[in-house]
């Protein structure tokens, strides 16, 4: 398998540091850098304007990551004894049950869970919000910031709204009095890592604040994980979501993880084989069904996307062996540079909800004065080779905040705007390309 090692040397001691490894003895010799896995695609050549093929500059991790090598062998893996899950008896079934569940336990750990926790698979984190949506005790509440991706904002019945916040602690008194005001069953939702601007929220605080008041919190993490180490018990977290597509593992599964209780007295998420123990005749009991306890299977009906699961925890495995220390580090270095580059550029506008100090994921969204976020993104692609998004990020009351009436450039009044995320793969030459293509289309103006 090839591999890509971190830019400078990070010694794997520090590099695991964070995973809580000892300390190596005074006189052992330093270890060579620990290796990153390669992203699938990095090789990839892309036709630009003028008919010759450039190497793709993916500044689009924040949409879909590419997929990590680890994660395509571990399908590559499965797929000879690919079986149904839970209910063969044959030796394919049995194993291929064995890796879904042992894809679980992997996820569950990778996350931080406690012990007792639900790990249950859905197709992204959308999915998962809606399902705990469907969950949700008669009569509750929920509290969302409109800073939030669409997938926070819209599957709830009963919510209030708050305005974004001006610093991080006006979050947390913003939230902590609508908690207050709020009656009956309460969820607080909350992003991690904003999608548009990669910021990073309090969440910590937060869910303080939810079990204050007797309410629970439900964190979106799909732009953290990626990024960041995620510890749900030390968090005090009651539920997180996330996605695969995002963790380097696209496959079309996603996970939801948290407490049994609201999960296992909720509708199953949809009816069908494996979620119910038994199935009598009409007027044997509400319906005839017997539905399962255990929220894992309640919820996880029909042939469940076995390889997505096992995708996953792959990507999990992955993360976790090369040690959060030296990817943090080095997002971190690439970051300042393409941060530092755009802000040098007349007309770049980085779009920011807590000023340019505040910690933050590889996510930089930017507007430039006088072109649509869309022209640049295809200018972009068409004459540098380089894949960036545009437009509002499911999160449209959120741009039309940060961008206040400029409209992002757009003649129609639209907000909308550009953002380059950047990931395991992304390099020096990527930044170094962007901040150059965005010069020249700056200087066009």
């Amino acid at each position: 398998m090839s591999t890509l090692t971190i830019f400078g040397s990070v010694p794997a001691q520090a590099a695991a540091s964070q995973d809580a490894q000892p300390a190596a003895p005074q006189d052992a010799q330093p270890a060579a850098p620990r290796p990153v896995p390669a992203v699938l695609g990095a090789d990839l050549e892309v036709p630009v304007k003028g008919g010759r093929l450039v190497g793709y500059a993916n500044l689009d991790y924040a949409a879909s990551a590419p997929c990590l090598e680890p994660v395509s062998a571990a399908v590559a893996a499965a797929l000879p004894a690919y079986s149904s899950v839970h209910r063969g008896a044959g030796y394919a079934s049995q194993l291929t049950t064995a890796r879904y569940e042992q894809a679980r336990h992997t996820v569950r750990a990778f996350a931080g869970a406690r012990p007792d926790d639900a790990v249950i698979f859905t197709r992204n984190t959308t999915d998962a919000t809606n399902l705990l949506a469907r969950c949700l005790p008669e009569g509750t509440t929920t509290v969302v910031f409109d800073s939030e991706h669409h997938a926070s904002l819209l599957p709830w019945e009963r919510s209030v709204r708050l305005a974004p916040p001006a610093f991080p602690g006006a979050a947390v008194r913003a939230a902590d009095e609508a908690l207050a005001a709020v009656d009956g069953p309460k969820l607080l939702v909350v992003t991690a890592a904003s999608n548009v601007t990669g910021e990073l929220w309090p969440i910590a605080a937060l869910a303080h604040i939810a079990h204050r008041h007797g309410a629970r919190i439900l964190v979106d993490a799909a732009q953290l994980v990626p990024h960041r180490r995620l510890n749900l018990t030390a968090l005090d977290l009651d539920y997180v979501a996330f996605s695969g597509h995002k963790l380097y593992a696209p496959f079309g599964a996603g996970v939801l993880i948290g407490r049994r209780d609201w999960l296992a007295a909720g509708e199953p998420y949809l009816k069908g084989g494996g979620a119910v123990r038994a199935v009598g005749t009409p007027g044997e009991g509400p319906e005839g069904v017997d539905w399962h306890d255990d929220p894992e299977p309640r919820h996880e009906a029909g042939t469940p996307n076995v390889l997505g699961a096992i995708a996953v925890a792959a990507a999990c495995d992955a993360l976790t062996a090369t040690g959060w220390t030296a990817l943090v580090r080095e997002e971190e270095r690439l970051v300042a540079r393409l941060r530092a580059g755009l802000a040098a550029v007349d007309g770049v506008r980085e779009l920011s909800l807590w000023g340019p100090d505040h910690p933050r994921v590889g996510i930089v969204s930017f507007t430039v004065d006088g072109i649509p976020a869309r022209e640049v993104a295809e200018v972009l692609s068409a004459e540098y080779g380089i894949g960036v998004r545009d437009g509002k990020f499911c999160a449209h009351p959120f741009l039309r905040h940060l961008l206040g009436e400029s409209g992002g450039g757009c003649e129609d009044g639209t907000a909308s705007a550009v953002r380059a995320s950047i990931g395991i793969g992304t390099t020096d030459e990527h930044v170094d390309r962007l901040v150059a293509a965005v010069r020249d289309l700056a200087s066009r103006g």
